[in-house]
This record gives C-alpha cells, sequence and structure tokens, in this order.
C-alpha cells in the first residue's frame, strides 16, 4: 500500500530494554527504508521524529536519568544522521518534550507518557513540516 504521508517516532523502548545505539541505528534503518517504500518512494513525505526523553519524567525516579538521557541523545544522534542520509525530514521534539515533560499537565496519568496536550504540539509540528514539504515540493495531498 502507498500512503500520502509516513511518520516514524521509534526508539525509547530500544533504549528502555537497553539496547545499543548501533542496534537501534540498524533497526530503525530498516523501519525508515519501509517507510519510504509506503511512501511510494517518495521521501518528500516522509517525516520522522526524535525520541522523547523519559529520564525527565517521574516515572523514571530511582533510575540513572543522566544516562537515560545520554543513551536518548546517542539514539537521537543516529536518527537525525540517518534521516540526513536519507534525505527525510527530521522533526526534532525533544528538546521541548524535555522542558514540558516535567509539567503535570504534560503527562499521562501514567506520569511517563505524554498527555494529550504533549502529543498536540508534536501533530502541530508534523502538520507544519507536511505543509512546508508539499510547498516546497508543489504538491498536494
Amino acid at each position: 500500500k502507498n500512503y500520502s504521508v509516513v511518520s516514524l517516532l521509534i526508539g525509547v523502548n530500544n533504549q528502555y530494554r537497553s539496547r545499543s545505539a548501533e542496534n537501534y541505528a540498524a533497526e530503525f534503518e530498516h523501519l525508515l527504508k519501509r517507510g519510504i517504500e509506503f511512501a511510494a518512494g517518495n521521501k518528500a513525505r516522509v517525516f520522522v521524529f526524535s525520541i522523547p526523553d523519559w529520564s525527565i519524567t517521574p516515572f523514571a525516579a530511582g533510575r540513572d536519568t543522566a544516562k537515560i538521557s545520554e543513551e536518548i541523545d546517542a539514539f537521537n544522534a543516529a536518527n537525525e544522521h540517518i534521516c540526513c542520509l536519507y534525505k527525510v525530514r527530521h522533526i526534532n521534539i525533544t528538546a521541548k518534550q524535555r522542558f514540558d515533560g516535567v509539567q503535570e499537565e504534560f503527562l499521562a496519568t501514567d506520569k511517563l507518557h505524554p498527555s494529550g496536550k504533549e502529543y498536540a504540539k508534536w501533530a502541530e509540528k508534523l502538520s507544519q513540516s507536511v505543509a512546508l514539504a508539499l510547498k516546497q515540493n508543489n504538491e498536494q495531498l
């Protein structure tokens, strides 16, 4: 099947399960290639989000939050590098999420996952990126 827009937001579970950034990069690249296939090869219609940093959430209390954050940064660096190689748009949500994620209104009741309010911000960023991509390529959905 072909889709008008494909987005990827993957990797936090890899980090949570203590997998390496190298393992993530290989799996991410494979999934990105699949995403490009789903977009009928049109890379302008593929959008990748950075990985949110769960180390700032109350759920992470008692864990090595500095290590978690460092690993998220390594995964995001791999993610962004591979996006550059494939000329796919990368949307950084991590920096703002690190600020928002400590505020209760941006967290779900489990104190780990983002709330609808945070997801809405990510959706807005995606919407803006899609609109820009379509404009740059003189396309319509």
